[in-house]
């Protein structure tokens, strides 16, 4: 099998298409939910905590010198991406609990019916013994 025929074959499973679909969905939320937590929750939530932007904060190792910038230990935009991460990550858990709770519940799948219990040997040889003794009664056709 040729390269190109095997990734062909690769591509064109259908996990791989669901799985590249779902990525391309995931960014585009991703990019929402973003937006959701810049454009309107931090904003109140910044006037709540006295506009405390944590980007700005950090410490300085080392000043610029000359044409070499400043060292900066910039913990401040750590703290604000953890920030971002724990509302991002309520914000997507809120929406898929949304989710789950509008699905119809699948129904129970139907429970198997035992298989009948096994004819003892001492009935299928009385049932054998009537069978034979009926044929036996019967007169010939």
């Amino acid at each position: 099998m040729s390269l190109a025929a095997e990734f062909k074959k690769f591509a064109m499973r259908g996990n791989v298409i669901d799985l590249a679909v779902g990525v391309v969905i995931g960014a585009a939320f991703g990019k929402i939910v973003s937006s959701l937590v810049a454009d309107v929750v931090m904003p109140p939530l910044g006037l709540l905590i006295g506009n405390v932007n944590f980007s700005d904060l950090g410490v300085t190792l080392r000043e610029a010198v000359g044409d070499s910038p400043a060292v900066v230990l910039a913990y401040g935009k750590f703290v604000q991406n953890v920030f971002d991460f724990v509302i991002v990550a309520a914000a997507i858990f809120a929406l898929v609990k949304g989710i789950n709770a509008l699905k119809q519940p699948e129904p129970p799948p139907p429970a198997a019916t035992p298989a009948p219990p096994e004819t003892p040997p001492d009935v299928k040889l009385l049932a054998e013994i009537r069978d034979l003794l009926k044929a036996q009664q019967q007169p010939p056709a």
